[in-house]
Order: structure tokens, then sequence, then C-alpha cells
């Protein structure tokens, strides 16, 4: 990441488990693509790394890459993942099903949905 922020025309950086997001914030406006490594799926660090991004305003393609796994993938949409590269490829038909199983959540995330609290009571 150190690369990425000493070069005036980079637009694509990748953010290992070590790397604090935050270091981005100030170069938001020209990022196209974050990539956040998961080396292992217990290790929960770039989770939080995607949503600190998302919420700082990042509009760009955040990208999850390495150890995901299926059911990881749900809770990654909610903190602002839209892409996956997954080091073992993943089944389509598991993938969707994965995707669309809870169709209501109980808080807030990055991805904007409302709670089911929120559509109950108003």
């Amino acid at each position: 990441m150190a690369e990425f922020i000493g070069q005036s025309n980079a637009t694509a950086v990748r953010l290992e488990p070590t790397d604090d997001a935050r270091a981005l914030l100030p170069h938001l406006d020209r990022i196209a693509l974050v990539e956040v490594a998961f080396p292992k799926f217990r290790d929960g660090r770039g989770f939080s790394a995607g949503r600190i991004l998302r919420e700082a305003g990042y509009t760009g393609e955040l990208r999850a890459q390495g150890d995901v796994l299926i059911d990881q993938l749900p809770l990654m949409r909610r903190c602002g993942f839209d892409s996956f590269v997954p080091d073992v490829p993943l089944d389509e038909t598991a993938l969707a099903r994965a995707l669309d199983r809870y169709p209501d959540v109980y808080q807030k995330a990055a991805d904007g949905r409302p709670p089911v609290w929120a559509l109950r009571h108003g």
C-alpha cells in the first residue's frame, strides 16, 4: 500500500491484513479498485477494511481476494464488497442460494439495506 500512496497515477491498490484502510481515505477520489487480501478465512480484518472504505464514501470496485468461503459472501456484500476472487472456485448454484438466503437483516451496514426493525416500525 505504501507504494500506491507514493504514486500519483496509480488507480488500484491491494490491502494486506496488516494495512490500515484509513490511510487510503485522502486518495479515494482517484482509486478505481481496492483489492483486499483474505489470506485465511478466519482473519476478519478485511471485513473492517471494506466497511471503513465504503462508509468513507468509496464508490469504486471493492474486491475480496484469497481464502473466501461461500458462507462469508453475504457478510462481505454487507461490508461493501462487490467482487470476489476466491482461491478455490465457487459453485454458482450454491453462491446464488447463499446470497439470496436471508431477505432481511438485523443491523445497519455499508450496503445500506434497512434493518428489519426499521421496516416493521418505520
